[in-house]
């Protein structure tokens, strides 16, 4: 007779593999949702460069010169003239709808005042509410007019001579990554972001089932005992699995695109499982806390959705606010991330990571830790396998009668309640943290000034002096400065070589270094921006000084470095504040994926309390019809809370009408609600909704075109986004409350978003009649 297996590690390990290969959902997530998603990322960032970004010109003046400055905005890498309007308003109207992102604006008698030397304007708008493709577009715009001016035939200059002064250029070299290259910055962040949330959420799926369908006193008997060996002979596969997909991660960064790995690798490796315990380990301790599985997993959503704000990826840490500083700190995404642009972007030495992978292999200690205690107190009582809920003989197939059912179950089911209502408003609270600085200021430089002039001086005063600046260290030598850079102490460094103050009294231009570290992107821009700011601002006053013997010939020596005047106007989002831009659109994406898993959670509900009869009834056109007005009824409060509340409460702008926003956030209710109750037909259980829907959020995010410009998207992609309700109603509600847009602007948004509706509500019905035939030939 063959004994039966020794309890341990080996047969609990047994036991969560055989359960992982009948629960497909258990698959689904582990396996075929990271890879999804990290498809659907690697394909949205294939087109790393942004190209074609739409431009309005008016050109007032219609001469040669003025044209030649339209041909040059054309040719520019990045943009491309999509409209050339009669005036200004049709110019900003295309703006405000979506049919550019900038608009560029030659007066009347620009090729006249040029001639006559009296530096006209060329002003440009371009939208930073929109904030990448803008800025872009903004970029592009001020290289095609600064190229275009200096291919001018050269303008004799006013009577009265002078000396001529020269200039200080600045000579950017880009630091970590030189190419600037989009996919290389976000696809770093996003895809461990992706599967931080998966394994947590894997942790708490593969715990909680032992409260919901399967036993616990089965687990602890598998593990002899052993509450120790319990959890982490169930943890281990699924620790296993994501090892693979962190593999994958880095397949497809530096392999795909071909993106290199500049430190040590072993270091890395050892982050990446550290981060991956930490969060089997949160989910785990969240099931073990609360001991119901969706309650659980919502939970777990809650804390690890907003992670990647406060890790200081897409805004720095030295810029928040203290609770969201302590809050980040104590996720481990936070450390891990830091590891991870320590080592593989800036190729630091191991030395420089050692504290932050201390406090990573702390917090998964602590977490590990907290997880085996809590199990190990309720191990002499595991808790009794869930009841089978009792089958409800659900009544009524009318609108209104559905509809009041609906929100009676949503009130009284806990899961759903907090997914729709209390998600929205705990995220209204969370997710702004990390941005309300808004805007980056004191970023600190150091300069080595190798020159000891006045002029010199004159710069580093400059420089110390810009908003976003803070000359914080003075080295000697380059090696000294990135030394400090190395520390992460300093985000550039400028350094100005011996005999600058010679050449510009010569009236050459003399160049100065500017070393900027482009590890985060925000940093790099905004830290470039000062640099440039403060040199632009010592040249003029150069130049003034110069011609200061004879006030008059200050214009002159003015005119004779910039002919032209090129103005450049940010729209609807005008001081540039990070949280202006992200926080609207994300509240979008957020109300989309509540209303999802709520209303995928209630079709669940649904089916546990009445089997297949309550399915067919609820997937009755009428029932479907009378739930979407019960969800859309719960989640507007939400929507409301985003749209017209906190945008004053945080300060960003709000241009909408009401009933603008009111009419477009009806057919987005509407078709986020049929298209939970369309997927909710292959649920039988609760929980499987956060499963599904929790790893979507951040790829749904980058195909609307706020952060990400739809025009770098492939057209495949550009079309499949359309098929969620988040990509029209971000676009359509963002410009409408943000930019002023009307809802005519926004029409083809809208007519989508009908469409949307009809074709969820369709499906769902379809569906519902098809899986009910089905059941209805299986029992004949």
């Amino acid at each position: 007779m063959k004994r039966p297996p020794r309890p341990g590690l080996l047969l609990v390990m047994a036991r969560e593999a055989r359960w992982m290969r009948r629960d497909k959902h258990a698959l689904l997530l582990t396996l075929a949702v990271p890879l999804l998603a990290f498809a659907l990322l690697a394909y949205t960032f294939s087109g790393a460069v942004i190209r074609n970004l739409g431009v309005a010109v008016v050109d007032a003046d219609r001469t040669p010169t003025s044209i030649e400055y339209v041909q040059k905005i054309d040719s520019a890498p990045g943009v491309q003239v999509t409209l050339r309007a009669d005036d200004l308003s049709a110019a900003m109207e295309a703006v405000r709808s979506g049919g550019a992102l900038a608009a560029v604006y030659i007066p009347r008698n620009f090729e006249r005042d040029l001639m006559a030397s009296r530096r006209p304007q060329i002003v440009s708008f371009y939208n930073r509410q929109f904030f990448t493709p803008g800025n872009n577009a903004s970029s592009a715009i001020s290289g095609a007019i600064g190229a275009a001016t200096a291919a001018l035939p050269s303008f004799a200059p006013p009577q009265g001579g002078g000396a001529r002064i020269g200039a200080i250029a600045i000579e950017k070299y880009v630091l970590t990554n030189p190419e600037l290259n989009y996919a290389q910055f976000l696809l770093r962040a996003i895809l461990p972001t992706v599967l931080h949330v998966i394994a947590a959420i894997a942790g708490g799926y593969a715990v909680g089932s032992e409260f919901a369908s399967r036993s616990m006193g089965a687990w602890l008997r598998t593990a002899g005992g052993s509450p120790l060996t319990a959890l982490v002979g169930k943890l281990a596969p699924l620790f296993g699995i994501l090892v693979l997909m962190m593999v994958v991660v880095a397949a497809i960064i530096h392999g795909v695109f071909a993106v290199p790995f500049r430190g040590d690798a072993i270091l890395m490796g050892a982050s990446a499982c550290l981060m991956l315990i930490s969060y089997l380990a949160m989910g785990a301790l969240f099931q073990l806390l609360v001991r119901k599985l969706a309650l659980g997993l919502s939970l777990t959503a809650i804390i690890c959705s907003p992670a990647f704000g406060f890790a200081g990826i897409g805004f720095p840490i030295l810029a928040m606010n203290g609770f969201s500083r302590a809050w980040g700190a104590a996720l481990p995404l936070r450390w891990y991330m830091q590891v991870l642009f320590d080592q593989a972007v800036r190729g630091l030495p191991a030395s420089v990571s050692v504290a932050p992978f201390a406090i990573l292999g702390a917090i998964a200690t602590i977490l590990f830790g907290l997880a085996w205690l809590r199990l190990a107190a309720i191990a002499g009582s595991p808790a009794k396998a869930a009841a089978q809920p009792a089958r409800a003989v659900v009544k009524g197939y009318g609108v209104a009668s559905a509809m009041m059912a609906e929100l009676r179950a949503a009130l009284n089911d806990s899961g759903a309640f907090g997914l729709i209502v209390i998600a929205p408003l705990v995220y209204g609270v969370l997710y702004p943290q990390p941005y309300l600085g808004q805007l980056l200021r004191n970023l600190p430089i150091a300069v080595v000034d190798q020159d000891q002039t006045e002029v010199s001086r004159q710069l580093i005063q400059a420089l110390d002096s810009d908003e976003a600046l803070s000359v914080v260290a003075r080295a000697g030598a380059l090696a000294e400065a990135q030394a400090i850079l190395a520390r992460r102490d300093v985000f550039a460094i400028v350094a100005i070589p011996k005999g600058t103050e010679r050449d510009i009294l010569k009236g050459a231009r003399a160049r100065v270094a500017a070393y900027v570290d482009s590890a985060y992107f925000l940093l790099y821009n905004r830290t470039l921006q000062g640099i440039l700011e403060a040199t632009a601002a010592a040249n003029r006053d150069l130049s003034a000084g110069a011609a200061r013997a004879d006030g008059s010939l200050a214009r002159a020596a003015l005119v004779r470095a910039s002919p032209v005047e090129f103005v450049n106007e940010p729209l609807f989002n005008p001081t540039g504040g990070y949280a202006s831009y992200v926080v609207p659109a994300a509240f979008i994406l957020i109300v989309q994926q509540t209303l999802l898993m709520g209303a995928a959670t209630l079709g669940a509900v649904g089916f546990e309390q009445g089997g297949a009869a309550a399915r067919r009834r609820r997937g009755g056109f009428r029932a479907m019809l009378g739930q979407a007005f019960a969800h859309a009824s719960l989640a507007l409060p939400g929507l409301l809370l985003y749209l017209i509340v906190l945008p004053r409460v945080y300060g960003f702008s709000t241009l909408g009408r009401p009933l603008d926003m009111l009419l477009f956030a009806v057919p987005f209710l509407l078709s986020a609600s049929f298209l939970g109750q369309f997927v909710s037909l292959g649920f039988k259980r609760r929980e499987r909704a956060v499963l599904v829907f929790i790893a979507t959020s951040l790829p749904l995010f980058f195909m609307v075109g706020v952060a990400w410009p739809i025009e770098a998207l492939p057209e495949t992609l550009r079309v499949f986004s359309r098929a969620f309700p988040s990509t029209s109603a971000i676009d359509g509600l963002v410009r409408i409350n943000q930019m002023g847009a009307t809802l005519e602007d926004v029409r083809r948004d809208w007519i989508n978003l009908w469409i949307l509706t009809g074709a969820y509500a369709g499906l769902g019905a379809a569906a519902a009649w098809l899986m009910n035939r089905a059941e209805t030939t299986d029992a004949g």
